[in-house]
C-alpha cells in the first residue's frame, strides 16, 4: 500500500516511518514536513494511505483534506485531541492517532485499512443497514463516546449543542442537527421539528401535531407532518 507522511516535526516522521517498516503491506513512498509539497506528489503519484498531522505551518491537515478532489485513505496524527469529532466527519478519515504514539495503538489504527476494503465490495444499501450504522461516537469532554444508534430515542436541538437521549443516559454533544442527521440512518429516524429528531420505532402515540415518545410530547412542524405520516405503516 502506497503511503506518504506529512508532519512538519522530523521526529514524528522517523517514528511513524520505522512503525510503517513493520507493516509489511505499507510502502512508504516520501514524506514532508508540510501539506502543500504533499499536494504535488500526490496528484502526481498513486497514494493510498497519508498518516497526515493537523497542526502545520502555511496548511493545515483539514484545508489538505479539503484540497483534494478524492482523498486516499487517512490516518490523522496529532497531539491535539480536540478535533476528534470534526475528523469522524470525512469518510476517508480512517483514524485518530494522538502523541506520543504507541506502537500498538499504531497497529491497530492500520488495521482497519483492511476493514475499509471490505466496505467498499459490500453494495451500497447492505452499508447503510450494516453493524457500522449501529453505533456512534461523539466527543464528549475530550473523550469519544460510543452510543447505540437503536437506543436513541430522541435528539434535542440546544443551542450550539444537542441533547441526545437514550434508555440509560443523555448526552450533550457540541454540534449541529444537520450533521447528526446525516450519521443517522434514514430508515429508522426522522426530523420532525427544526429542533427535534426522533427514533420512529419508539413513537407511542400521535395526536394532532404532537408525538409522544417515552414520557415525552413532542411537537410536529406542520411542513414535517406528511413525512411523518408517510413512513408511518397506517392501516387505512
Amino acid at each position: 500500500m502506497n503511503s506518504i507522511i506529512i508532519d512538519d516535526d522530523e521526529l514524528a516522521r522517523v517514528i511513524i516511518e520505522k512503525y510503517c517498516s513493520k507493516v509489511d503491506y505499507i510502502n512508504i513512498l516520501s514524506t514532508f514536513d508540510n501539506a502543500l509539497d504533499a499536494i504535488d506528489f500526490i496528484n502526481t503519484n498513486k497514494v493510498d494511505l497519508v498518516f497526515l498531522d493537523i497542526h502545520m505551518p502555511e496548511l493545515s491537515g483539514f484545508d489538505f483534506i479539503d484540497s483534494l478532489n478524492n482523498p486516499p485513505n487517512i490516518i490523522l496524527t496529532t497531539s491535539d485531541e480536540n478535533f476528534a469529532l470534526n475528523a469522524f466527519e470525512y469518510k476517508c478519515i480512517i483514524d485518530y492517532l494522538v502523541k506520543p504514539i504507541k506502537l500498538p495503538r499504531f497497529i491497530k489504527a492500520v488495521t482497519k485499512l483492511d476493514v475499509k476494503k471490505e466496505e467498499k465490495s459490500v453494495p451500497k444499501e447492505e452499508i447503510k443497514n450494516g453493524e457500522e450504522k449501529n453505533e456512534l461516537y461523539v466527543n464528549i469532554d475530550r473523550r469519544l463516546v460510543k452510543i447505540l444508534i437503536p437506543d436513541i430515542y430522541l435528539i434535542e436541538a440546544k443551542g450550539d449543542y444537542i441533547n441526545i437521549k437514550t434508555e440509560t443516559k443523555n448526552h450533550i454533544v457540541h454540534t449541529t442537527m444537520k450533521k447528526i442527521e446525516d450519521k443517522l440512518p434514514d430508515d429508522l429516524f426522522l426530523k420532525i421539528h427544526r429542533s427535534y429528531i426522533i427514533n420512529l420505532k419508539q413513537i407511542i402515540d400521535i395526536e394532532d401535531n404532537s408525538v409522544l415518545i417515552k414520557k415525552e410530547v413532542i411537537p410536529v412542524s406542520r411542513s414535517n407532518r406528511p413525512e411523518l405520516m408517510k413512513r408511518l405503516n397506517l392501516l387505512n
